[in-house]
């Protein structure tokens, strides 16, 4: 390769990279297969599509009509126990060519595998990867995330989807598109972003960039030319009546904090609220079995509930309270992870104490209408939860039950900030959805003068 050809490669694109779509299920919505045309068109993009709204045979579809275009495998990357679903999901619309590998071993043309599997698969054996609930990359420790990263970067057709992208940090949106090879996360910065030094703003806790002024508008026009995004069909134009949510009821529970905040050590005159995240750990810490006892006490009225805590000792301590509930730790093996989520997910195991973190994504849990819930500064995490439950299909109203320490106002705050944020960003991704956007390179055409003294 000679300089001017590397200097080419590196030049970020937003053309189509796709094919035509060559088959479609005929049970599928409208909007459905509006999105999976142009995904399929695409070749490369980002479908940010709310829980509920057919993600998975929007899934399989794609990965249908590359099979038939390139005839190679098509591997679907998804959150732990989610590819059951897949598996379901495939056998309602009559796609048999279809597993699930836990060991890179595979004879189907549609694999599923998790992430944390991913290291046991070769780049080069696919032409198209999809990534499902790719938000969930960033709850990773960094070999898994790298991984996942470099092996897409390989693959000539990419697809991320996700539910939402985080609220609070625009940048995710670079990552993304880096990684499905359009503008980088460097240089959308540079073009959209400013650095920020606010931190008093709740909706702004730590956040480093936010986006300049001017270039508000042209940052939405640029992400829905490689993405599109959806939380209900008349987003794109199209009737809501098949997809009505169910109501969602929030409780919000402060347990009162009788100790004083420990500040660097130090027990605080008067009892305040946490301002700092060192604080917040510390709140968390002191109230964890008054936190827990409420919980479980909650949890009492419902058959079937989820426990969302954050702390190991958290987790351990509801086992303990609660013995009908069966807990998912980081420290066990996954295939026990595994199995307890797909008990849980065909009402063999009636209540769960799990973390965001972990289970959060992916999910379809509509036989669960209850659920308990320990907030922290991620809105992203929150939305996540929650929408295992509250999502379309679900039948019954679902009730949510936020329980925090008194002392923890500031982390609520920073959630109902985010809320409005995520929806400001949807708003705004719907509303320049089909405006273009064109990155402008300027070409040096000017004569080289040298100077006089050359």
């Amino acid at each position: 390769m000679n300089y001017y050809d590397f200097i080419e490669s590196k030049k970020h694109s937003i053309q189509n990279f796709g094919i035509e779509t060559i088959w479609m299920p005929e049970r599928m919505f409208p909007f459905q297969k509006y999105i999976t045309e142009y995904a399929i068109k695409k070749g490369r993009c980002a479908l940010f599509l709310d829980t509920g709204t057919g993600k998975t045979i929007i899934e399989l579809t794609i990965a249908s009509n590359y099979i038939r275009a390139t005839n190679k495998p098509v591997l679907i990357i998804t959150p732990l126990a989610v590819a059951f679903q897949f598996i379901k999901e495939a056998e309602k619309f009559g796609i048999d060519d279809i597993e699930y590998s836990k060991d890179g071993q595979f004879t189907k043309k549609i694999i599923v595998c998790n992430y944390e599997r991913l290291d046991k698969f070769v780049a080069s054996d696919f032409e198209c990867v999809i990534l499902d609930e790719s938000s969930i990359l960033k709850n990773f420790e960094g070999a898994i995330k790298q991984h996942c990263t470099s092996f897409l970067k390989l693959i000539k057709y990419r697809f991320l989807f996700t539910a939402t992208p985080s609220p609070n940090d625009f940048i995710e949106l670079g990552t993304s598109s880096e990684a499905l090879g359009y503008l980088g996360y460097t240089d959308m910065l540079t073009i959209f972003f400013t650095n920020n030094e606010d931190t008093i703003s709740p909706m702004n806790i730590g956040t480093e960039w936010i986006l300049k002024g001017h270039a508000q508008e042209n940052f939405f026009k640029w992400v829905s030319s490689w993405s599109i995004s959806m939380r209900k069909p008349s987003d794109l134009g199209f009737d809501n009546s098949t997809h009505v949510l169910p109501k969602l009821t929030v409780h919000h529970h402060a347990v009162k904090d009788e100790h004083n905040l420990i500040v660097n050590g130090q027990i605080q005159l008067f009892n305040q609220l946490a301002r700092r995240l060192t604080e917040v750990r510390e709140e968390n810490k002191m109230t964890i079995t008054k936190r827990c006892e409420f919980a479980r006490l909650l949890s009492e009225n419902y058959e079937t509930s989820v426990y969302w805590c954050n702390l190991n000792p958290e987790g351990d301590l509801l086992e303990k309270l609660d013995k009908s509930a069966y807990q998912i730790h980081g420290s066990m093996d996954i295939d026990k992870k595994e199995e307890i989520l797909l008990a849980f997910s065909e009402g063999q195991i009636k209540k769960l104490i799990t973390k965001p973190k972990m289970t959060a994504f992916g999910l379809n849990w509509q036989h669960c209408n209850h659920t308990i819930y320990f907030p922290t500064f991620s809105y992203e995490q929150y939305y996540q939860a929650i929408r295992r439950f509250w999502r379309f299909g679900q039948q019954r109203e679902v009730i949510a039950d936020l329980v925090y320490s008194d002392g923890q106002k500031r982390v609520m705050d920073a959630l109902i900030a985010k809320s409005k944020k995520a929806n400001e960003l949807f708003d705004k991704l719907n509303i320049n959805l089909n405006k273009k956007y064109e990155v402008k390179s300027r070409e040096f055409d000017k004569p080289i003068t040298l100077p006089s003294f050359l």
